[in-house]
């Protein structure tokens, strides 16, 4: 990721202000921190001159040994200023922190008392000790968008490692209470040291947290671009999404295949919170065969998005098409048939969707004639008083659908009066309860839906063939002879 990324995406995520804040025991190399930050990345990036020159003049006073140098808090620069890298617009401030005491630190006694010192807290002077505890919950909690805790490995001053532990563990508590985005660095003059990589190991799994070793003293731009990179993964995630084929759109959330596929992501992404709790590598199981195991990610960093990228396995295309038509599909040649087929029916279904959709509205509908159908006789001349003209005669079938709405009884004999009561009286309990499953009730050894079904088909092919085609003969002379008035004799 290159340090424009870097910066873009926490920009991005701190809302375009970035102000960390730098916490930890006294002399860790707090202050030498932000002077490197500063140096390296703030005052070469201010864009105004002026105030350059006044963030140069309020960088932080550092030194080494055991004397406590920051004494206050102190905002770097003391109001936040505008940085520009590349296409990445950005403000930023550091708030260098008065560190919580050590044991083997020097400065906060003066006169055998506890050291007052002035804060922007309070009108009223403090002691050391309590200045760092108000100080450092109020740059984690109001004044910062992210923390930089800074401990060591007693490697940088006089004091030994066992000196921080006690302010060290209270630092990472306050930042864990508060819920902000922190990383630790533990400053180090052998930061690539077998021994300290073991501590910064040890730390991250007594803090769980990240921990950078660093040599603060001779930080760089490539190291700043760590801290921060470490720092973005700690930003809680925001949104899960997933990549799939856009053919498996169609599907219902509550689809087998889709509710599989939502199981075997939840388990996987089960306790995953931040962006550092995400698996290198995501394997999906339990997945019934539908999709491949190995899944690819891609990661939003500015927007704290991962996108899951699952491809289903070959077949399932298939399989879903067959379930989807109802009719078995099972590689291209099948596909390319069945959509000829389709083409065929849908040709038709459209001569005829106007007349049903008349037949729904009214009960009656008619299939236009295509121009395919037209049949032209050949053209005569004719004579009317003293002109000539030509006639031309075309005809065409047409279509005229009509509801009839057909009535049918079944009528059962099932014994005395008392039984037929029941019957009737489980009849309509069904009815109310259950009106569709009614239909599966059983008669005579039939379904009550197989009794009507055959009363309703004899009567449909009751009518004679003569009087089908008597029918279309008077229907034919309506419709060309424009006759409304119609006697029709039932014999």
């Amino acid at each position: 990721m290159s340090n424009y990324n870097i910066y873009k995406d926490i920009a991005e995520r701190t809302g375009g202000d970035i102000y960390v804040g730098v916490v930890g025991p006294v002399r860790t190399g707090k202050s030498t921190f932000i002077s490197k930050v500063m140096e390296e990345m703030v005052l070469p990036n201010i864009v105004d001159y002026n105030e350059r020159e006044r963030a140069k003049d309020e960088m932080p006073q550092s030194g080494d040994g055991k004397l406590i140098m920051t004494t206050q808090p102190k905002f770097v620069p003391n109001e936040a200023v505008a940085v520009s890298m590349d296409d990445v617009n950005f403000r930023i401030r550091l708030i260098d922190c008065v560190g919580y005491l050590v044991d083997e630190a020097m400065g906060y006694i003066e006169d055998n008392k506890p050291r007052m010192v002035s804060t922007p807290w309070s009108d009223e002077e403090m002691t050391f000790e309590k200045a760092a505890i108000i100080g450092t919950n109020k740059v984690i909690t109001e004044h910062s968008t992210i923390s930089v805790m800074v401990t060591t490995d007693g490697s940088i001053s006089d004091i030994s490692r066992e000196s921080y532990l006690r302010a060290e563990e209270k630092v990472v508590a306050e930042l864990k209470a508060c819920g902000k985005p922190y990383v630790i660095v533990l400053n180090s003059t052998h930061p690539d040291s077998p021994e300290t990589i073991n501590l910064a190991k040890a730390l991250a799994d007594k803090y769980k947290s990240n921990v950078i070793p660093l040599d603060v003293s001779v930080l760089k731009s490539t190291d700043i671009s760590r801290v921060l990179d470490e720092v973005l993964k700690e930003f809680p995630i925001t949104k899960i999404g997933v990549k799939l084929p856009k053919w498996m759109q169609i599907l219902d959330y509550t689809s087998d295949i889709i509710s599989s596929l939502v199981d075997a992501i939840r388990g996987v992404m089960d306790g995953v919170s931040k962006i550092k709790d995400i698996p290198e590598n995501i394997t999906l199981s339990n997945l019934d065969g539908l999709f491949e195991a190995s899944v690819g990610k891609s990661l939003d960093l500015g927007k704290g998005m991962v996108t899951l990228s699952i491809n289903p396995v070959s077949d399932l295309y298939y399989k879903v098409l067959s379930q989807q038509c109802g009719y078995d599909i099972k590689d291209e040649y099948h596909l390319i048939s069945y959509i000829k087929q389709l083409s065929i029916a849908k040709t038709q279904y459209d001569k005829f969707k106007s007349a049903i959709e008349q037949v729904e509205e009214c009960g009656y509908g008619v299939v236009h004639p295509e121009l395919e159908d037209l049949m032209l006789e050949e053209p005569k001349m004719y004579k009317a008083g003293g002109k000539f003209g030509v006639k031309l005669k075309a005809s065409a079938p047409s279509l005229h659908i009509m509801k009839v709405d057909i009535e049918t009884e079944v009528n059962s004999m099932v014994g005395n009066e008392q039984q037929s009561e029941e019957l009737v009286r489980y009849l309509m309990e069904e009815f109310e309860n259950n009106p569709k499953e009614i239909w599966d009730t059983k008669m005579f050894g039939k379904s009550l839906y197989s009794l009507v079904n055959e009363g309703l088909q004899n009567k449909l092919l009751v009518m004679p063939q003569e009087v089908q085609k008597k029918m279309r003969k008077t229907l034919g002379r309506i419709v060309n002879e424009g006759k409304g008035g119609v006697i029709c004799i039932l014999l």
